[in-house]
This record gives structure tokens, C-alpha cells and sequence, in this order.
């Protein structure tokens, strides 16, 4: 890998700016980003997965120069137990790609368990129809995953892009 990466282990991160959230799925990758300030996550886009051509990991990087992001949020979907399966290993390989294209940026793993489902549920508490909430529902995961990971570093009294109970990139997982 090259190019630094953020996370346990390294100076933390605390510069405010933008963070962008991912959440990869096998068919759409959800974005939401921050405020500068680090305080409220938005939806941004939903981008259709290309496995074969990475387009959709290209498209992802023009967002981080865009907003000119300090710091990538991907969610990382570990089974109840805590296990990962072959979920897991999908997001580690995109991560491997996208973090060397967005570097310096770090790129950072939380613990996504359960924000699809949360992301449904607030999208049918909002009046979302089943059919509409498909392409949106990757968005909003992008929104839980990064907004929770904002509100756990305040509550842990640091600033934005302090590690805490946080996993880094890489990690060898063998």
C-alpha cells in the first residue's frame, strides 16, 4: 500500500473538514459526507458498483477531491458475532484500491452492523415507498455509518478524526 493511512496506531487525525461515509454493498456503494465541522452527515449519491472497471471507486475519488475530504469513513459489515465473512472481505478489496487512489487521505473501517436495516427502518418511518427506498437505502447506511461515527467522537470528547474503539486500514486479517 502507499500512502498514509489514519487510524489506531498513527497521530490522530484532527484536522475539521469534510468526511466522507461509504457504505459498499455488492451492487451500489451509498456516499454521505460531513459538514466541516464534523457535526451532521448527508446523503450525497448512490454509485453503482463496477467490479470489473472501477468506475464506481473513480467516481468515489472525485467526490474526495471535490469536497476536498480529510478522511474516508467505510463501513465494515461484520456479521452479529462479530465474525467476517465473505462480506468483509469485499469491502477490505475495494478499500485496498480505494485507499491508494485517495492517498494521503486515510481511509478508516467502522463497525457497520445493523445500518441497513436502520437505514430501512428510517426511510419506511419517513413514508418511503419499498421500491423507491432500494436505490436510496445505500445512501442513508453512508449517513448512520458516518453520523454515528461523529457522534461517538464527541461523546468521547475528541474531535473529528480521533481514533477511538475505530479499526484502521490496512489491517491484515489473516
Amino acid at each position: 500500500m502507499s500512502g498514509p493511512v489514519g487510524g489506531c496506531g498513527q497521530e490522530p487525525d484532527i484536522r475539521p473538514g469534510v468526511r466522507i461515509g461509504v457504505d459498499v454493498g455488492s451492487v451500489r456503494v451509498g456516499v454521505a459526507a460531513s459538514d466541516p465541522g464534523g457535526v451532521l452527515a448527508v446523503p450525497v449519491t448512490t454509485l453503482a458498483r463496477d467490479k470489473r472497471h472501477n468506475a464506481d471507486i473513480e467516481q468515489l475519488v472525485q467526490i474526495v477531491r471535490d469536497r476536498q475530504a480529510v478522511e474516508v469513513v467505510v463501513g465494515l459489515p461484520r456479521q452479529m458475532s462479530g465474525q467476517e465473512g465473505q462480506a468483509v472481505r469485499v469491502v477490505r478489496r475495494y478499500v485496498e484500491v480505494l485507499a491508494e487512489r485517495v492517498a494521503p487521505v486515510p481511509v478508516r473501517f467502522v463497525d457497520e452492523r445493523l445500518t441497513t436495516v436502520a437505514a430501512h427502518r428510517r426511510m419506511a418511518e419517513r413514508g418511503v415507498r419499498s421500491r423507491a427506498r432500494r436505490s436510496l437505502v445505500d445512501q442513508e447506511a453512508a449517513v448512520q455509518i458516518l453520523q454515528h461515527d461523529l457522534d461517538s467522537r464527541r461523546r468521547r470528547g475528541g474531535m473529528p478524526g480521533v481514533p477511538g474503539s475505530t479499526e484502521a486500514f490496512p489491517r491484515d486479517s489473516r
